[in-house]
Parts: C-alpha cells; structure tokens; sequence
C-alpha cells in the first residue's frame, strides 16, 4: 500500500493556522458576551451568575484535561521526531482511557456538588444550575483534548484549530438560541437563561468531540501506515506509560490549574467583600462587570499570541530530541519579540480607550472603565507568561512556569483579602479595582521568575533596543498620534465612530512604525508566513537593503 503521509505545517504556517483560529474564537465570543450582556433580564447581573459557576467549572475541567493536548503532544512529538509511530500510537491510546476515566470522574463531582458549591463556596445560589448545565462538558472536553494533543504532536495543528473554532460557533449560536427560548418560557428568569448559556456549552463540546473522532477515524489509514513502517520502537507497559504522561501532564495542569484558581479567588472573594460596604445586588453587578465584561475584553489579546505557546511546545520538544538548540533559540526569541509586540499596544490602546470602548460595545451596561483601566495594564504580563511557559514547558521545565504562577497567586489571594473589602471612597485600589490590580501583580511576578529561570536554561540574544525600547517607541507614538486623532474629531462626528477611527489609526500608525523602525530583521520576516513577498515589498520601498547598503 503506498503512503498517504499527513501534510506537516512549518512552525510558522502551524502558528499562523492556530492564530486565525484563535482570532475567529474571541471574536465569536465577544459576540455572545456581547449579546448576553446586553440582553433585556441578563446583564451584569446574569454575568455573575454565569461567570461564577463558570469559573468552578474551568478548574475542575483544567484538573482533568487543560495539560492534557501539550502532554500528550509533547509526547507524541519525541516519539515521531525518531521515527517511533507505533510508540506515539500507543500514548494516544492509553492517554485516551486514562482521561477520559478522569473527566468523567469530574464532571460527576461536579453534578453532584453543584448545591454545596454554589450555597456554601460561592454564595451565588442562583449557579446551582449553570454547574449542573455544564457538569457533562468536562468529559467531552478532556476527551478531545487527547485527540488534540495526538495531532499536534504528528505537527498537524489544522485539527486543533478547527475543532476550536467550530465549537466556538457552535456555542456562539446555541447561546443565542437557548438563551432566546429559555428567556421566553421563564419569563425573563436571570439565574434560568444564565443555565441555559452554560447548556449551549456542553452540547457545543460534545459536537465537537464528533467532528473530533470522525477526523481520527478518516486518518487511520495513515496511521496505520505510519505504524507498520514505524522504527527505534521501545516497549513499554501501560503503568510506566501512564505514568510518564501524568509526569507530563500534571506538572503541565499545575500552571492552568493556578491559572483558574486565581479566577475563583475572585469568584469566592469579590463577592464576600464588596458586601462589607454595598448590598448583595450591587455585589453580584460588581462582580459582574469584572468577570463578564473586562476579563473578556482583556483576554482578547491572549487570542494572538496563544498561537506561539501552543506551538512552541511541540516545536521545541521535537528540536531538543534531534539536538537541534540553535533551532529553539531561535523560536523562542522570536515568538517571545512578537509577543512583545502584541502586549503592548493592546495594554496602552485600552487603557486609553476603556471607557469609549464599553460604551461602543455594551451601551446597556456601561460601568467598569476604570476596573478595566487597570486590568488592561495586565495584558503584557499575561501574554510574555503564556509564551515562556510553552517554551519551558517544550524544555522540559514542566514544573517551573506552575511555581511561579503559584507565587503570584499567593500574593494575589494576599491583596484581595486586604484591598476589596475597603470602598472605593477610601482607596482608589480598593473594592473591585482591588481584584484587577492583584491579578496584574500575580502575574507580573510570574513573568518575571519564568524569564529569569528560561534565560538560565537557554542562551538568548535579546538586544535591548530591539526588545523594549523600539516597542515601546513604537507603542508610545501609536497611542499619541491615535489619540489626537480621537481628540479632534470628538466635535465632528458621534463618539462610537470616533472610537472607531481611532482604534484604525492606531493599528495602521503602529504597523507603520514598526516597519520604520526596523524591529524585525531580514531572517526574522523571512519566518513569517509570505515572509519573502513582505520583504520584497519593503526592499522597494527602500525601507530594507538598499538602504541597509548605503548606511555601510
């Protein structure tokens, strides 16, 4: 039988695909967020309600499944990087029962204690029944994470990136839909369409998981192929093969697992504290605002650069097993120089515009510009965390990237306990700008650690014009030159097309100015998809080589 071998993308189109896809699913997700929250009966309140048992969901769901595809991946990676087929089968087939025993296990926890969880933990009542809506989502994810993770480790990322993207369509519509119809029926019922979002999430899992395994079922030929003329096969028993993913995986959850702790410390302290000086209704609002509207809005940026940390786990994973280090240097410096690029004028863009911008999208609930000022100053931090922890993570440095998010969320805990139960009348950082400012410190303290212990571990040329002063350049003259822009048309035109125009300005000024700045180099383009055809483009604008020449 002749090989049908699986097309491989390069790292960079496999970025590419999973950035589109990435981009496709924020946005899919601003449009509900947005509809839900402007939706007659919903609002800040019903965002409350549905954050928080979303927020207890997402950490039992991170504990079985969340390290699961980088795991499983990193794996599988090792294992086809020396020809090995049959071995990466075999930890799919394994990893495929041991956790799916596991998501199982969740998501009956999670169906049984949804009254203990919401009454006592919570003190939300009303999320009893988004828990119990979501509780069979858990094992259809963890599932499909396995699925995921086999194909991204064979460098096939075209699966990850559509299932995610059709289960965000998926949820998109089946909340409108769900929601539409249980508003209908109850009568308005806050806590009942807030169950019925959370519903549109599990049967959007568990259609994606069928698209899933009708894909593996279409490439077991290949498979099989592969399998036959597989080589450099080590036998291994089941227990030390499970035991070796868990190795991996576990160390790889910790991380998301603090990740969604840090969210349920809100989930379990906003509220109990903002009730020391406010009613329990305004409470839930506050809440609210900070899960349902800023936390979307600021999660936005982490849609481009998610792309490089998945990536770069199997990337460098499968370059360590050649041997091949000048190969991770070089995806780490650069996925780390993009990353950069795209924290930073996304952070100062909504710092500027917070309040333009929730006026823009959320006209019927307007408040929280200056709880989202400050989770903005965020953003920077979390997308430089996510990109050196899959490249740790890709080293081998499983553990490291969850002590220090462990470290921040400590201090996170610390300041929430000490700065929300203070009004806002008393301290400016207190009630829920409290909550915004811990989680920017936690992980500001965990960008820091990482990069400390990466720079320890790999030797990267990181030039400081390069890395931070042009950015920042950059950045600086963007925000200035989007913001006059702002400032004179505000008497021509209405404020939301002003906000608009300014926003454009200021992605086209700062492509502009990156490109005069010359931050990126001539190898550096080359990497990114239609690199050449880029390059080309600048060399006749005499941005690159000529003039290059002439300066010698």
């Amino acid at each position: 039988m002749k090989k049908r071998k699986i097309k491989k993308e390069s790292f960079m189109q496999g970025v590419l695909v999973l950035m589109i896809s990435q981009i496709m699913i924020k946005i899919l997700g601003l449009v509900y967020r947005l509809y839900l929250t402007n939706r007659e009966g919903f609002g800040d309140k019903g965002n409350a309600i549905y954050g928080s048992g979303f927020q207890i969901y997402a950490l039992l769901l991170t504990i079985s499944s969340v390290g699961v595809p980088n795991a499983v991946s990193k794996l599988v990676s090792e294992r086809v990087a020396i020809g090995d087929h049959k071995g990466a089968y075999r930890i799919f087939k394994i990893a495929f029962i041991t956790f799916g025993a596991i998501g199982f296990i969740s998501s009956s926890i999670l169906f049984l204690g949804a009254d203990y969880i919401a009454n006592q933990l919570l003190q939300i009542p009303e999320a009893e029944l988004t828990l119990v809506a979501l509780s069979p989502s858990i094992f259809f994810v963890t599932i499909s994470c396995v699925i995921k993770g086999y194909f991204n480790g064979r460098e096939n990322l075209k699966v990850t990136a559509h299932s995610q993207t059709l289960e965000q369509i998926l949820k998109t519509v089946l909340s409108v839909i769900l929601v539409e119809l249980v508003g209908i029926v109850s009568g308005v019922d806050t806590a009942m369409m807030a169950a019925g979002a959370n519903l549109a999430t599990t049967l959007a899992t568990a259609l994606c998981f069928g698209y899933l395994f009708r894909y593996y079922q279409q490439a077991k030929t290949e498979i099989a192929w592969e399998i036959k003329h597989s080589t450099n096969h080590q036998i291994t028993r089941v227990r030390k093969t499970i035991i070796n993913i868990l190795s991996v995986s576990i160390p790889m959850s910790l991380g998301a697992i603090l990740g969604t702790i840090n969210k349920n410390i809100d989930s379990m302290t906003v509220v109990r504290g903002l009730k020391k000086f406010l009613s329990e209704e305004e409470a839930k609002i506050e809440y609210g605002i900070l899960t349902g509207k800023v936390e979307t809005l600021v999660t936005l940026p982490m849609s481009f650069n998610m792309a490089f940390a998945t990536a770069l786990v199997p990337a460098i994973s499968s370059s360590q097993a050649r041997g091949d280090v000048a190969t991770s240097e070089k995806r780490i410096s650069f996925s780390l120089l993009i990353t950069i690029l795209i924290g930073l004028p996304c952070s100062i863009g909504m710092i500027l515009y917070a309040e333009p911008i929730l006026q823009l999208l959320f006209p019927n609930a307007t408040a929280g510009a200056f709880i989202y000022q400050i989770s903005s100053i965020g953003i920077i931090f979390i997308v430089l965390e996510q990109t050196i922890s899959g490249a740790l993570h890709g080293m081998g440095k499983m553990i490291t990237p969850a002590i220090a998010l462990g470290i921040g969320v400590i201090v996170k805990l610390i300041l929430n306990l000490a700065l929300i139960p203070i009004s806002p009348n008393d301290f400016i950082l207190g009630g829920t700008a409290g909550a915004a400012f811990a989680t920017v410190v936690c992980h500001g303290i965990a960008v820091m650690i990482e990069f400390c212990i990466l720079k320890r571990n790999i030797a990267l040329k990181l030039d400081l014009s390069k890395f931070v002063i042009k950015p920042i350049l950059a950045t600086g003259l963007m925000g200035i030159v989007s913001y006059l822009v702002y400032q004179n048309l505000l008497n021509i035109t209405s404020k939301k097309i002003v906000t608009v125009l300014a926003i454009f300005v200021a992605i086209i000024t700062y492509a502009i100015f990156l490109i005069v700045l010359k931050i990126f180099s001539k190898e550096e383009i080359f990497m990114i998809p239609f690199g050449k055809k880029i390059y080309n483009f600048l060399k006749r604008l005499r941005l690159y080589g000529k003039r290059r020449k002439l300066l010698k």
